[in-house]
């Protein structure tokens, strides 16, 4: 076991150069809603008023006004490029790739001639070639049936398995297939519309495409019915199952598993099955159903990956559904942020070089690693407080805290292109079929190889931030270290309160409901006591009813069960960024700034990174799929659990936001 050492002190950190008033920014408040009646309301009123929704999004704030600020700032970069580079260069690939985007009469003239090839071959196949197939489209273009992928083993972090995983549903989760309200009724007739609506435009007659609609739909309904629900998604424990490969093909033999790993290009001897009774529907349909039936759903599955990298007609036709039926979008987003995504996504590290060398200052990186700093010792005073953990646990929590591995940035090595061609003469869905191909082929790759612990999971230009389980890792890309959530010229409240709580976020989902049952080795091995565990587990239950509790539209409820992670990583984040921004010069101090304490600076700086306006029908969307609560939840129920905001803005019994201290819950 690994020396832990907590640290006594903060470190010193003021972050603002200059004008100590920025950050929080009197127009974004609505002044008329009071802080105790509707906190969210009060504090992104104004912002949202002042930004009625843009009909090419379902949802769009303050979080999302900072990626089109990426966004902008990869385009100047991408448009600078040009064409006519070196081929072969990183300057080409990004550039090309970009430009067929953006030609519109080509793409126009082309239609779905770049289909044409490959729906022969699945036309043409006979039963014996469907493992093959499906395993073809696997390796980076779709997920048919089920998943294959290679991440590190749960239970032995510095080694690659291989993992197989339910899937090959088309709306994203089961409940789109087995609910009968309205909204998902209306949405699953839109999906039906949809599926014939491609097969018509790949030149299926009428009939012929009403009936091929109807092929997809009956496969993908009864992988629905066996799909785990989401929360049961959530236990690692019931998803953990090793079989090695006889036992594999013992339980499932209506899929030939030589084929299956001969296409992905990988030799196994053991993986690992997360939804059993799904891959034995698979299995059952791959024996038992028409040859029809799977082609068409294999042909589909094919041509709703491709649908955005066609003509028009196909763009518009997956809009229709993906954007405008599903998250209530009204129109599409112009062209070049669709052809911009294409190399950010598929040559992402090779764009996130280019975009920290322009946009990503050294100085940042050290601020940031200082707030990291400052963050680790408070959460480590807040494990070593806890009222309800024994020490034994204490102790190994201290452990996994000080084991933590910091990525800010961007990474140390980069991702090798080379052996990825881009070739302007092929059609653009050639060129990113083969992009998506080669990303796959890398990570398949990797099963040979030991973890590669130095990796990243998001590009520098990414607007996010992650915690990786496998290798006890927080990460804060680039993208995510500008304003809102980290200016270097604003006070040290409005910092915490945005960055800070991100900071404190990540930091905690190493100990929420998934993370905790992860060492400080990556391993998922049990480090708690039976009692502490029970007890964590009457918490988390507590926090979640919280949410439940909420109604997001309709009578529709929010699901505080499937989002406990993210609620525990929102609770966890708010109360240590909080205590650690009262041991600087500023939490301590008191003084008001522009008529605002600096504990209602901080609050307000919170709620701000979540200001936004959302359609009925995103929201809807979003509590089916989503892990993460909506926007006003993740402040208003978030921060009803820290005294001090009820102090601040001097919140009391019989205010809307006020929360009993009885009903209010400390985990972390």
């Amino acid at each position: 076991m690994k020396q832990f050492l907590i640290m006594a002190m903060l470190a010193s950190l003021t972050l603002n150069a200059g004008n100590i008033e920025r950050g929080v920014d009197r127009s974004n408040l609505d002044p008329a809603v009071s802080p105790g009646e509707n906190f969210y309301l009060y504090a992104c009123g104004g912002w949202m008023k002042a930004h009625p929704l843009d009909p090419q999004y379902a949802r769009f704030g303050t979080f999302d006004q900072l990626a089109e600020n990426s966004r902008e700032q990869v385009k100047d970069i991408i448009t600078s490029l040009g064409t006519g580079n070196q081929q072969g260069s990183i300057r080409q690939k990004v550039g090309d790739l970009y430009a067929m985007g953006m030609d519109s009469v080509r793409l126009n003239n082309e239609g779905g001639a770049a289909l044409t090839a490959d729906l022969a071959i699945i036309k043409n196949a006979k039963p014996a070639d469907f493992t093959r197939l499906v395993a073809r489209l696997q390796r980076g273009v779709s997920s048919p049936f089920f998943d294959g992928s290679v991440m590190a083993d749960l239970k032995s972090s510095n080694e690659n398995l291989f993992y197989l995983t339910q899937g090959g549903i088309g709306m994203g989760d089961r409940d789109y297939y087995l609910d009968n309200d309205k909204n998902t009724a209306a949405v699953r007739q839109a999906y039906v519309d949809y599926i014939n609506r491609l097969f018509v435009l790949t030149g299926s007659k009428k009939g012929a495409a009403k009936k091929a609609a109807a092929n997809v739909m009956k496969i993908e309904t009864e992988l629905a019915q066996v799909a785990m629900t989401r929360e049961q998604t959530r236990d690692y424990s019931r998803l953990y199952n090793i079989m090695s490969l006889d036992e594999l093909k013992n339980r499932y033999q209506g899929i030939n598993w030589e084929q299956y790993f001969g296409e992905m290009g990988c030799t196994v001897k053991r993986v690992c099955v997360f939804q059993p009774a799904s891959l034995a529907c698979v299995s059952n349909m791959l024996q038992n159903y028409k040859e029809n039936v799977i082609k068409d759903y294999l042909a589909f599955k094919y041509i709703d990956a491709a649908a955005p990298y066609l003509s028009d007609d196909f763009v518009q036709a997956h809009f229709d559904f993906y954007s405008r039926a599903m998250s209530g979008k009204k129109v599409m987003q112009p062209r070049w942020k669709r052809a911009l995504n294409v190399p950010n996504t598929l040559l992402g590290e090779a764009v996130g070089q280019l975009y920290v060398e322009k946009y990503f200052p050294a100085e940042s990186k050290k601020k940031m690693q200082r707030l990291v700093d400052n963050l680790k010792v408070a959460l480590g005073e807040h494990i070593a407080s806890l009222t309800w953990m024994s020490p034994k646990t204490k102790v190994n929590a201290l452990v996994k805290l000080n084991s933590f591995t910091v990525k800010i940035g961007y990474p140390d090595k980069w991702r090798d292109y080379s052996g990825l061609a881009i070739d302007a003469s092929k059609p653009y869905w050639e060129n990113v079929k083969q992009a998506r191909t080669f990303l796959a082929d890398y990570e398949i790759s990797q099963l040979d190889k030991p973890v590669d612990k130095e990796r990243w999971y998001m590009t520098p230009q990414t607007v996010n931030a992650y915690y990786e389980p496998s290798s006890n890792e927080i990460c804060f890309p680039a993208g995510i270290l500008q304003k809102p959530y980290f200016d270097p010229e604003a006070d040290d409240a409005v910092n915490y309160g945005a960055i800070g709580v991100v900071i404190g976020h990540e930091m905690t989902h190493g100990f929420d409901d998934q993370g905790r049952n992860f060492d400080h080795n990556g391993n998922m091995v049990d480090w708690w006591t039976a009692e502490d565990a029970e007890q964590f587990k009457v918490l988390a239950s507590k926090l979640g009813a919280q949410y439940s509790a909420e109604i997001v539209a309709d009578d529709v409820h929010a699901n505080g069960e499937y989002t406990m992670g993210e609620n525990i990583a929102d609770h966890g984040g708010l109360r240590v960024a909080y205590s650690a921004f009262k041991k600087t010069a500023q939490g301590k101090a008191d003084e008001a700034i522009d008529g605002f304490t600096p504990d209602q600076r901080f609050f307000l700086s919170y709620a701000n990174v979540w200001a936004a306006n959302i359609t009925k029908e995103e929201i809807l969307r979003r509590t089916k799929v989503d892990p993460h609560s909506l926007g006003v939840n993740r402040v208003n129920v978030a921060i009803r659990n820290l005294e001090p905001f009820f102090k601040a803005f001097n919140v009391h019994s019989g205010d809307k936001m006020w929360r009993a201290p009885e009903d209010r819950v400390i985990i972390w």
